[in-house]
């Protein structure tokens, strides 16, 4: 009995083996391919990798919105942001120019970053007449194609996060250079080192502050 049971056992496992080596078939690992990057004989270009079709369009790359991609309206920079400037796309410009645009032109947009002052080449600071009066559309295009020194950043910033930035160079310019008359009526402006102080001076030590010298009907 021990003996035909050792038997049958042997032979299920035997025909369970032959069965499982039939289906691990090589075809799929053997079958003719192209690997990428290869030299082939059968293309006249000897190119393995084929150039996409004329005409094909990648899903959600249609671009068929040219000024959101290009900043231009033509062969000018365009003036207006594509699309509403709320306070979560500037929290989000802020973000992004933090991250890629600080080390060059510094948090104030003066062109003193980090690697300026070890030696780079500045850039020009945003607070010139020239970029205060330059359209947003500028800045998107810097953004995207790069301008002298300064690489494109086509590759590492999403388009809709280039135009946040673009937003909030927008508002960095603004703050650094605002004047009572750009406010809406009504509106006073705090200085913003006054503004933790006291009326009546120093914390603790109980000396009046003496007036803001002005000149010109501007704080200095």
């Amino acid at each position: 009995m021990g003996i035909r049971f050792t038997r049958v056992l042997t032979a299920s496992v035997l025909g369970m083996t032959a069965l499982f080596v039939t289906g691990c078939r090589q075809d799929m690992h053997d079958q003719p391919k192209f690997i990428p990057l290869r030299m082939s004989d059968f293309y006249a270009d000897k190119r393995s990798a084929r150039p996409i079709v004329e005409g094909t369009v990648a899903r959600g790359q249609l671009k068929d919105d040219t000024y959101f991609y290009t900043g231009k309206i033509g062969n000018q920079e365009g003036e207006a942001m594509p699309f509403p400037v709320t306070a979560d796309v500037l929290a989000r410009g802020q973000q992004r120019y933090n991250i890629y645009c600080t080390p060059c032109h510094s948090e104030l947009g003066d062109g003193h970053g980090m690697i300026v002052q070890r030696g780079y080449r500045p850039p020009p600071s945003y607070h010139t007449d020239r970029l205060r009066k330059a359209p947003i559309g500028h800045f998107f295009d810097v953004i995207t194609n790069g301008f002298g020194a300064m690489p494109d950043y086509a590759t590492q910033i999403p388009v809709a996060d280039r135009w946040a930035i673009s937003a909030y160079i927008r508002a960095l310019q603004l703050s650094q250079n605002a004047q009572q008359s750009d406010l809406p009526a009504g509106t006073q402006v705090v200085d913003r080192v006054e503004s933790l102080i006291p009326a009546t001076g120093t914390p603790g030590s109980g000396a009046t502050l003496p007036p803001t010298p002005t000149q010109g009907g501007e704080t200095k």
